[in-house]
């Protein structure tokens, strides 16, 4: 099983952690909401997890411009 972070806004890899046997709890699954958790982690047909975060560039633009946050895909 492997847990791969992607940003959510310009879809780059930011990290992956190619370990069996880290669980959940770990990785701090286990203080997301059910509603964060739909929107957060997906589970893929390999067993594969794909966690949605943003990533730094993507953090300081909506920053420095909030209206970005308004669009669907507002860093491509």
């Amino acid at each position: 099983m492997a847990v791969k972070y992607t940003c959510r806004h310009c879809q780059t890899l930011i990290g992956e952690i190619d370990q069996g046997g880290v669980s959940e709890y770990q990785l701090g699954f286990h203080f997301l909401t059910p509603e964060e958790r739909r929107d957060i982690i997906s589970y893929n047909p390999n067993g594969d997890v794909s966690v949605k975060v943003v990533c730094d560039y993507c953090k300081e633009a909506l920053e420095a411009n909030p209206e970005l946050s308004l669009l669907g895909s507002p860093l491509q």
